[in-house]
């Protein structure tokens, strides 16, 4: 496999939710999945993900936490869902449009490889086994990954058995809100946006990108395992399990890890929430379930700002 195959691999399988420290990864690397023509979602065996209502004299916001790759056919359904969206004159997402190769691929280049700094310089000779055994499942091999960076590395190993179980990027909540609300004729914005992302990704210390390869490696076998827990809590409105899977684990692993992919990332949502509320007008974000779970949540920052973020499901 050439290093710009390997590039494609990482890339297409990363739009889904990796598992463990890789929950809030995905979305920057989803340019080369492609949006359903005509995306249709299977209805809700219970109440459904939780859904939030914050709004003021003349705004409305909807607030809903998605995962971004889902098994076909995962129940997740709910009239309250729909008709926010439908009544939304705009859906906002983490990013505008995750199928843009044009923008994402440039980026994956120019931040998540190494050539002068490789892998096989930072592990040990049983890490590089194992980096080998796990790359295998993607048809390349350790030496193939030798030149990406360990951020890159450890999304690349933490997702592929993961899109290997049956989870689907053209599944995902933001891909099919995203066809449903433009077939409508709707606006989609984002909040931060691919370049942010990669960014965000490659800033981390190498310390911490070690860290996440070698998280990546442990938790490979029971990837998909932790993903269907995960998607279980989400699609049942089941927060407090989100919180432990998806949240407590990671700040457990990292504090900078957490700090950088939810916290800070929460603080800056919040923001432009605040801001939109000044303005006018109905909006419905959605974005990863891990920031709406936990005590630095988006709802509980905007809670300690005046701001009462509702359950409504």
């Amino acid at each position: 496999m050439s290093l710009t195959q390997l590039l494609k691999t990482a890339a297409r399988s990363a739009v889904g939710v990796a598992a463990g420290l890789a929950l809030t990864f995905v979305a920057v690397d989803s340019a080369f999945a492609q949006a359903p023509a005509a995306p249709t979602i299977t209805p809700a065996t219970g109440q459904g993900p939780a859904l939030w209502l914050i709004e003021d004299a003349d705004s409305r916001i909807g607030l809903f936490g998605t995962v971004h790759v889902l098994r076909p056919n995962t129940p997740w359904g709910t009239a309250k869902v729909e008709a926010a969206l439908a009544e939304a004159d705009t859906l906002i997402l983490e990013i505008k449009d995750p199928n843009d190769q044009a923008a994402v691929a440039p980026l994956i280049q120019q931040f998540g490889v190494s050539p002068d700094r490789p892998l096989s310089s930072l592990l040990t000779p049983e890490e590089l086994a194992e980096l080998n055994a796990a790359a295998s499942a993607l048809g390349a091999n350790a030496a193939a990954l030798d030149p990406l960076r360990p951020w890159l590395a450890g999304l690349t190993i933490a997702v592929a058995p993961i899109i290997a179980a049956g989870f689907d990027p053209t599944s995902g909540v933001d891909t099919v809100l995203r066809a449903q609300a433009l077939a409508a004729g709707k606006p989609v914005g984002e909040l931060e946006g691919a370049e942010a992302q990669v960014r965000m990704l490659a800033s981390m210390s190498e310390e911490t990108q070690l860290a996440f390869l070698r998280s990546a490696l442990r938790d490979y076998e029971r990837a998909s395992t932790i993903l269907d827990e995960l998607v279980q809590a989400w699609a049942t409105g089941d927060v407090e399990a989100i919180d432990r899977i998806g949240v407590e684990e990671m700040r457990n692993q990292s504090q900078e890890l957490y700090d950088l992919i939810l916290a800070n990332r929460n603080r800056d949502w919040a923001d432009q929430i605040q801001t939109m509320l000044a303005a006018s007008g109905d909006t419905f974000i959605a974005v990863g379930a891990a920031h709406l779970a936990g005590d630095d949540s988006v709802q509980e920052i905007l809670e300690d700002r005046g701001v009462r973020a509702a359950r409504v499901q």
